[in-house]
């Protein structure tokens, strides 16, 4: 089996290697910037940090946009933190446009808890909301899926980030986390699963998690 892992110049795709290669041994695991390869490879991971319009700029200077499509449309897809985003429509970070695969807005975290009808809860708790959220935090599964699979709900997962994806479609929401307020931390749709969190840095539920997609069939 072939994987590739989309190299668009943005943050650390070492660890994701060295990951996959813990629980993917003898199958061939590739950084790669090239589209031929990712065109080829049975499946694909797209990870990355950094800020969407720059993230944005690199995949289409690499010529990456639509090796990305194709594989997001045809095969095995895990898509890790900005990975997750670009996945959606548009962020407010820069006012960019992603790749449109799913519905839906990134938004930057806000300075202020509130609950979900809206109301600040800064005064009650006398709390503000650290920006990024970054650090270990609990991911409730919204609905069963393979990659779900010997991970116990609520396990802990690793997230550093600034911005959530608000879906317009809640039925690719397969999981959920709590920082302020509920936010969607994991998607999910046919050949596609794509998380918030880092799985790479995500201890045994991580690695559980990545040995889910190199044996998942959908």
């Amino acid at each position: 089996m072939s994987i590739a892992i989309i190299d668009y110049g943005m943050g650390n795709l070492r660890s994701v290697e060295q990951a996959l290669n813990r629980v993917a041994a003898g199958h061939e695991i590739r950084v790669t910037s090239c589209p031929v390869y990712v065109a080829q490879a049975e499946r694909v991971v797209f990870p990355g940090q950094g800020a969407m319009p720059a993230c944005m700029a690199e995949l289409d200077r690499r010529n990456l946009r639509e090796a990305v499509l194709e594989a997001a449309a045809s095969k095995p897809f895990l898509g890790i933190c900005i990975g997750l985003q670009m996945l959606f429509s548009h962020s407010e970070e820069g006012d960019s446009p992603g790749l449109d695969c799913f519905a839906g807005q990134v938004f930057r975290f806000p300075n202020t808890m509130r609950s979900l009808d809206g109301e600040c809860l800064d005064k009650r708790l006398g709390e503000r909301l650290k920006v990024p959220h970054m650090g270990w935090n609990s991911v409730r599964q919204e609905t069963s899926h393979p990659l779900w699979h010997g991970i116990t709900d609520n396990a802990r997962f690793y997230f550093v980030h600034s911005y959530y994806v608000a879906l317009e479609d809640v039925s690719l929401s397969v999981g959920s986390c709590e920082y302020g307020f509920r936010f969607t931390a994991a998607v999910a749709r046919d050949n596609i699963f794509a998380v918030q969190f880092h799985p790479e840095k995500s201890a045994a539920d991580g690695l559980s998690l990545l040995s889910n997609f190199v044996r998942w069939r959908p």
